[in-house]
């Protein structure tokens, strides 16, 4: 039995901008869905995905089976793609320069390598019921500009 991690993040009005994270997390073991956002203050569209996938992973136990479902496929394919790439290269991208956002990108690895994860990419903005709870959950920080775990 696996978790299921719904991640998304939100910048608004402007990106670069405000920023905040959303999270729908699925207990396997029938303790339902509970939610998660939090206010990241200015950054990027790049920088709130990836913080709603670190912060939905670190909530779940380690060593736990969980799947992270996001619509960005900036954070899926870092994960499953660029990674083992950029290690090797120190990481360094394929204009062989310094990986954005590394710090961010190293913690989203540690919570990965913590974890057994696999991903799953969705459409953003197509009726995804969780997908879209977690962007609701994002623009909800961004409105309250506060961190809470519902």
């Amino acid at each position: 039995m696996k978790w299921i991690a719904y991640t998304d993040g939100a910048c608004a009005p402007t990106n670069p901008g405000p920023a905040g994270w959303g999270a729908v997390l699925i207990d396997p073991e029938g303790g339902g869905e509970s939610d998660h956002f939090g206010y990241i203050g200015l950054g990027t569209n790049q920088i709130a995905e990836l913080t709603a996938a670190i912060e939905g992973l670190s909530l779940i136990p380690a060593g736990a089976e969980v799947e992270l479902v996001s619509d960005s496929q900036y954070v899926l394919k870092g994960l499953t793609e660029w990674r083992a790439s950029w290690e090797r290269k120190g990481f360094r991208n394929s204009k062989n320069e310094p990986v954005a956002n590394l710090a961010l990108w190293k913690r989203l690895f540690a919570a990965a390598d913590e974890r057994r994860v696999s991903v799953r990419w969705v459409r953003g903005h197509n009726g995804d019921r969780c997908n879209e709870k977690a962007d609701a959950l994002a623009n909800k920080a961004l409105a309250l500009k506060t961190r809470s775990d519902a």
